[in-house]
């Protein structure tokens, strides 16, 4: 193919109308097409050859949609990439050091270490090649070879690398002028990122939408046809149309298959029509006959449409490999092998390696490296190359080398020039006409948006629990509220109430938009990739998120201002209504930009939740309700301009109050009561702006007190909507900025405590000490021995017998598993198969005890038996996903396993030598001390696998393992190594059941027994396998699907039971009429009577878990302390959270006096503490929850602990960090206000403190325990402390309280207790002095004096408050309140003694909110299904 470069080969894509379906279609197919059309017109001299994939079953339509292009004279669309001397370094050693909590504070470790230079790693060596359009390349290397970095390098995508060198052409084009392009130059990454809530069906609606090409092609008459026609041919091809209405799920959101996932995210990189593909492991989850449909589609694609196409694979048969024109060798990072793909066997044969018949030959080229699997002609040994830098300088020297040497001028020869340019003449031709020049995207900016919006709609309507929550939430918190400040009186009485409601209209609405924080990073991932994709610019989807929110925000704004507003009793006009609604509703608009452009600015969650919480208390404390205008310290009172919501505020305050009279009444009216009804003899007292002397005063007046002015009102509606206007331009701005960063990962973490240990991993390469000696050879063999005498060897036979299950869907039951039987007995190793979606893993969780919804028939007996108590705990089950505690290191898995799983009665010291000799088993000793970490910073995919393995071996399982896909995600020596391991496990008598999706032929031979299962779950055959798979091949033979000689019975089977070769019989049906069907009934009812009769072979000592209660409570709490110990960016951000708001608070509130005033700001100094806990809250509960997944995903359902020792142990380990915090904020704020230095005082104060930071982490931890996901938590936290600070007495006095709350809700809130304590002991013995604007001023009649005329009064409802000159017989002073006890009974506090009473009452909430969690996590935790 290579030597062939004229035009004719590869038909041309064109860019205009035709091409755009075309291209989307074909992209998934294969080359060399049939070419009588070019014939004609081109110079050929011989026929182009046939493609590789000409039987596709597609190939017809991507031929049609080749001809359509050319009949419409469309350019072709061919690029091709060559590289030449690429080396790629990225930042950061093979190891890092992961910091605890003290250890971050070792300032003179931390200085040295910082001086060294940042170590650089060289990811990739000087690679070149070159791949023309029409060619596929396959790239070969185990995990960590370079390969990832070098598909990253082809497409174009260079970020997060410290240094890249070499030259990269596409086309003619370098890598800057392709830039532009990047919707053309695409890459599929390994992990699939989706809005699970959307279905198949609309992800793949939107993402065609938005490659629709201005000119259609001449058979197309709509944009929405030739979409709807790209969907539709893209999900056929593969094979996926039928889960076009499911959603697509994650981990935690149940939705289609991982295969059909995969496949989804496969089809939506081919919608693109892109000219350079690069495929990371794109047939990661998929079955052998899947992945081989998937390239030959992609070959097809190629061949027909010129595409360059790039793929790494790790286990690819040689089906597939069969399929590619070249093929390159990477080996940590030193390219050893490029070349054609037919010549790299002879080539590495040539060399004295050895490749055995019917094996892999891409595990054989990868395995040449490898002393542990490679194979040696005998002739070669003393001179076969031994590393990879040999066999790299053996291929450098290669004639092989200098031909393909030829090929690195392609960018300057004449056709790639001519491709190039066409290529560009064929995207202008695609592209709408409104689209800038350089633009990359195709459609118009219109388009994007319209498509942006419906799917934020889908996704709403996706995910309906939410958004139902979020609006129930409002419509319960607006009536609260309403019944809370119900009916304001008209008087001075009703002004705190009443600018309270005022007030709390804007924090309710403030606090729903924190959670737009949350969102976006859910969503950005997804964003990154399409901007990858170039199929939208990220202005439109943020014009989309805004455009979605205004009936959302319209409702929400509407039902919530319905009650507050009228129920309250605010001005009763319509205008002064709709002035009310429309000002929240701009204030919200505006605070959803706001956290909104928040989430976008901030590269991490825990970034950006502490921004935003810190933002909240921000905003709240300098709205100008706390701390009234006049009251702020001149350092911080230009927050209050930059504020949003202080202007919200002002003209809520100023549509109120603005042409009002406000009378004076109760104790702001002296004197009052019976005897003093002449008004003009008594003042205003503690009323702001208020007259002197004065009994009432008008609105304007109180506003102009506060410096509020009614002429501003529609003045700050303006200011408000210009922040808006800034907060989302920042937000596309940031949002625009986001991309798939590609930053140094798959390093391992080597915690503080544990590095001496691990002093080999840190060291550079150059001091590295060589590890192996020719000593260590015969210690390793006595090991084995001694291992194999050590492994627990197991004599139970597992059965199952006519097992069906069924769960409950939308449209009715459906069978998951249909009649299946067959067993399991020691030393056998059996394989369960099936296509994706076969039910395998339902098959497995039913066996494991694992489901907890559905209904199970039939029998699952152990030794004839039913299944003891102690199953669960006593089988190994090894998940798909390996899910562990990332901050635990491999060791410490492996033990907590050991202690909690393995025989209580089993001395302390053998359990953990059994975890040693589960460690050199399974080779971990070079990073037993490292942490499990993430897959981005931590162990690789397949030392997690081995590390699950671990932990299930190290419970001495003594029943039987299962292992769900151990191999899925390995590269092909990885998936060798780990079921070799369980061959090693077999022969020693363990029982062992695996499901497994591409074995190899060398895999699939060291099984001895097969369960095959057809969509449906339906069995069709069980049974030996026999050697070399003579007795499946016989039996498939038998029945007319005989398996051919070359290829692998593994994939065979499963092409004849689901793929191409099935002829359309029912093999469920031929099996129960098969004599083996009737020979394993037989052999069953055998199995079970004979075992029944006999002694049990495992010893079921009855309980369900191996320890006791407290045992596994020290255990847990231990490792949950461990984990918080090294999480320092949580503690961290814990610590920092109280250090900033204590400061924050004690500087706005700087030294209070002993005025009116000033007792009104103490009590809102200490209110504003209770706000520390929503930002906490924020980022206690994602932890609680992912603590929570690992918990519920495995380690309940294996039996390791009780539910209750989980809890325990979270709650526990928070405590130390608790009492820090309590200190921290205590110190940073107690003193700077001003509170009194007495010990005994501020002693009381700090210990109430400390018992309101267990209250609040009790309350987060109990929403955390039940609720589903962290969006639920952070959506019903508002609701609940905004309801126990409303009804704690301080937004409204105790008085004033409605009836129906005041006498259980006031007294049941942890907060009213709260503020009662920290007010008495800080307010109670304070003398109050009225400043001159405070006092009531009046003359009294008849010149009486002032003690005479007041006589009265003073001993009725004035019996609290101060006359300053008695003897005066005109302008009487009256203070309002004598002392602080005066102002504290107004508050319902009526002695010093409450102030004790309400600390010990705090510290019994503190206890009832960790009852709270024990409570909810035992209502959450479901017992599983046994069969019936």
């Amino acid at each position: 193919m290579a030597a062939t470069s004229h035009h004719g080969w590869a038909p041309s894509i064109g860019v205009g109308t035709g091409e755009d379906l075309v291209r989307t279609l074909s992209r998934t197919f294969s080359r060399r097409t049939t070419q009588q059309h070019v014939d004609s017109e081109s110079d050929l001299s011989e026929k182009a050859p046939i493609s590789k994939a000409d039987d596709w079953k597609l190939m017809s339509e991507i031929k049609g949609v080749k001809d359509l292009e050319e009949k419409d004279h469309v350019k072709p669309r061919k690029l091709g990439v060559t590289w030449t001397d690429l080396t790629v370094k990225g930042v950061g050693a093979d190891a890092a050091i992961n910091e605890n909590v003290f250890s971050q504070f070792n300032i003179p470790r931390l200085i040295k270490e910082g001086r060294q230079p940042t170590p650089h790693k060289t990811i990739l060596d000087s690679s070149s090649g070159c791949v023309k359009p029409g060619e596929m390349l396959l790239v070969l290397g185990r995990p960590g070879a370079g390969c990832t970095t070098l598909l990253k390098m082809l497409s174009n995508r260079r970020l997060g690398y410290a240094e890249v060198t070499g030259d990269v052409h596409f086309g003619s084009m370098d890598a800057n002028e392709a830039k532009q392009y990047r919707g053309q130059i695409v890459m599929n990454s390994e992990e699939e990122l989706f809005f699970p809530t959307l279905t198949v069906g609309q992800t793949m609606d939107f993402a065609s939408r938005m490659k629709v090409p201005f000119h259609l092609p001449s058979t197309f008459h709509s944009a929405e046809e030739f979409q709807a026609g790209m969907r539709d041919f893209l999900l056929k091809s593969m094979g996926i149309e039928h889960t076009s209405d499911t959603k697509i799920g994650n981990e935690y959101v149940r939705g289609v298959s991982g295969g059909e996932r995969k496949r989804t995210s496969i089809i939506e990189t081919l919608v693109t029509r892109a000219s350079v593909v690069c495929w990371d492991n794109s047939t990661r989850g998929l079955d052998a006959s899947t992945a081989l449909e998937y390239t030959r589609a992609i070959r097809a694609l190629t061949d027909i449409l010129g595409v360059s196409s790039i793929v790494t694979l790790y286990q690819a048969g040689n089906g597939i490999y069969d399929l590619f024109d070249k093929v390159l060798v990477l080996d940590e990072g030193k390219q050893i092998y490029y070349g054609p793909m037919e010549q790299a066997r002879p080539f590495m044969e040539d060399l004295g390696f050895l490749c055995g018949d019917g094996a892999n030959v891409a595990d054989f080229l990868t395995g040449t490296t490898v002393p542990a699997e490679r194979q040696i002609n005998p002739d070669f040994e003393d001179r076969f190359p031994r590393t990879n830098t040999d066999v790299r300088n053996a291929y450098d020297n290669s004639d092989l080398s200098i031909m393909m040497q030829k090929e690195y001028d392609y960018p300057n020869s004449q056709i790639a020039k001519d491709n190039t340019a066409d290529f560009r003449e064929a995207i202008q031709w695609d592209k709408h006409k409104s689209l800038p020049k350089k633009s990359p995207l195709t459609v118009s900016f219109y388009t994007q948006v319209r498509a942006a919006v419906i799917r934020q709609y889908q996704l709403l309507w996706g995910d309906k629990a939410t958004f139902i929550i979020k609006q129930g939430a409002t419509i319960a918190q607006a009536l609260i509220a309403g019944s809370l400040f119900y009916n304001a009186p008209a008087n001075s009485s009703g002004l705190f109430i009443k600018s309270g409601a005022i007030f709390f209209s804007l924090l309710y609405n403030a606090l729903m938009a924190m959670s737009e924080v949350t969102d976006s990073f859910s969503a950005r991932p997804v964003l990154a990739k399409h901007r990858g994709f170039a199929l939208y610019h990220p202005a439109a989807f943020c014009i989309a998120q805004i455009a979605a929110d205004i009936p959302i925000l319209i409702f929400q704004v509407t039902v919530f201002a319905l009650p507050v507003y009228f129920m309250t009793g605010l001005m009763a006009s319509a205008s002064a209504f709709f002035t009310y609604w429309f000002l929240v509703l701009s204030v919200t608009f505006c605070v959803t930009a706001l956290f909104r452009s928040v989430g976008a600015m901030f590269g991490t969650f825990d970034a950006a939740s502490q921004a935003s919480g810190l933002l909240v208390s921000i905003m709240i404390m300098y709205i100008g309700y706390m701390i009234p205008r006049p009251s702020m310290h001149p350092w911080f009172s230009w927050i209050y301009w930059i504020n949003p919501l202080s202007y919200g505020f002002e003209s809520l305050m100023a549509n109120e109050f603005h042409d009002t009279v406000i009378p004076c009444a109760n104790n702001n009216l002296v004197p009052n009561g019976p005897g003093y009804l002449d008004t003009s003899f008594s003042a205003c007292t503690g009323v702001t702006g208020a007259p002197i002397g004065a009994a009432s005063l008008t609105g304007d007046q109180y506003l102009r007190g506060l410096q509020y002015n009614h002429s501003h009102l529609w003045r700050n509606v303006g200011i408000i909507w210009a922040f808006w206007v800034l907060f989302a331009t920042l937000t596309i701005i940031f949002t625009s900025r986001w991309n798939q960063a590609s930053g140094n990962s798959g390093f391992l973490v080597i915690p503080r405590e544990k590095a001496k240990k691990v002093k080999f991993l840190t060291q550079d390469e150059e001091a590295q000490v060589p590890i192996s000696s020719e000593k260590e050879t015969d210690v390793d063999g006595e090991k084995a021995e001694a291992t194999d005498t050590q492994l627990i060897r197991n004599t139970s036979v597992f059965t199952w017998k006519n097992l069906t299950y069924t769960v409950k869907t939308p449209s009715g039951d459906r069978v998951l598993l249909d009649d299946v039987q067959g067993w399991v007995k020691p030393g056998m190793l059996g394989a369960l198969m099936g296509s994706s979606g076969a039910g395998k893993t339902t098959l497995l969780d039913v066996l494991a005890q694992r489901k907890t919804d559905g209904t199970i028939k039939g029998s699952i007996m152990v030794d004839g038996r039913d299944l003891p108590i102690s199953f669960q705990r006593s089988a190994g089950y090894c998940e798909q996903l390996d899910i562990h505690e990332p901050l635990a290191t491999v060791r410490e898995a492996l033990e907590f396993s050991a202690l909690l799983r393995q025989r209580g009665d089993i001395p302390k010291a053998e359990k953990l030598a059994y975890v040693d000799t589960i460690i050199s088993l399974l080779e971990l000793h070079d990073i037993e001390n490292t942490l499990i970490g993430t897959t981005s910073a931590g162990l690789s995919v397949e030392q997690r696998k081995r590390v699950t393995i671990g932990v299930e071996l190290a419970a001495k399982p003594s029943i039987l393992i299962f292992l769900d896909e151990p191999t899925s995600g390995l590269d092909g020596q990885a998936a060798f190594t780990i079921i070799r391991f369980l061959r090693k496990l077999a022969d020693v008598g363990q029982a062992v059941l695996v499901t497994i999706h591409q074995p190899s032929a060398s895999l699939f031979a060291q099984f001895d027994t097969l369960l095959l299962l057809a969509r449906g779950g339906k069995t069709v055959y069980f049974g030996d396998i026999g050697k070399n798979a003579g007795t499946i091949k016989e039996y498939f033979g038998r029945y007319g699907a005989p398996c051919p000689q070359a290829s692998n019975p593994a994939e065979h089977m499963i092409d004849v039971v689901s793929g191409t070769l099935s002829q359309g019989k029912d093999w469920n049906q031929v099996w129960l009429d098969s004599p083996e069907y009737t020979s394993v009934t037989t052999e069953l009812d055998r199995l079970i009577s004979d075992t029944a009769s006999k002694p049990p072979g495992t010893l079921d000592d009855g309980r369900e878990f191996a320890t006791t209660i407290w045992e596994q409570t020290k255990l847990v709490s231990k490792r949950m302390n461990t984990s918080l110990y090294r999480n320092i960016d949580y503690a961290n951000n814990k610590f920092a959270l109280h250090i900033f708001s204590a400061l924050f608070t004690g500087f706005s509130f700087w030294n209070l006096g002993n005025s009116v005033a000033d007792l009104q700001l103490r009590l809102f100094a200490l209110f504003n503490f209770i706000f520390v806990a929503p930002g906490v809250m924020a980022q206690l509960q994602p932890l609680f929850l992912e603590k929570r997944d690992i918990f519920e995903a495995r380690e309940k359902k294996s039996k390791m602990y009780h539910w209750s020792a989980f809890t325990t142990g979270l709650i526990v380990s928070e405590i130390p960090y608790l009492i820090v915090c309590a200190i921290l904020y205590f110190v940073c704020f107690y003193y700077t206000v001003g509170f009194p230095n007495d010990p005994n005082k501020a002693g009381a104060v700090l210990f109430v403190m400390l018992f309101y930071e267990f209250i609040y982490t009790g309350i987060g931890q109990a929403v955390a325990a039940y609720a589903p996901n962290a969006i639920f938590a952070s959506l019903v936290n508002p609701l609940i402390i905004g309801i126990l600070v409303s009804f704690c007495g301080v937004l409204v006095p105790y008085q004033q309280i409605n009836v129906f709350w005041r006498y259980w809700i006031y007294w049941m809130n942890p907060f009213n207790y709260l503020m009662g304590s920290l007010l008495t002991f800080t307010t109670y013995g304070v003398d109050v002095r009225c400043k001159e604007s405070e006092f009531a001023i009046f003359d009294t009649p008849n010149g009486q004096t002032c003690a005479d005329y007041l006589a009265g009064y003073l001993q009725g409802m004035g019996s609290r408050s101060n006359l300053v000159n008695p003897d005066a017989t005109s302008g009487c002073q009256v203070c309002q309140y004598r002392n602080g006890a005066d102002y504290l009974y107004a508050l319902n506090l009526r002695d010093y003694y409450f102030g004790w009473r309400d600390a010990g009452i705090v510290a019994l909430f503190a206890i009832s909110s960790y009852g709270c969690v024990y409570l909810l996590m035992k209502l959450r935790t479901k017992a599983s299904k046994k069969a019936e």
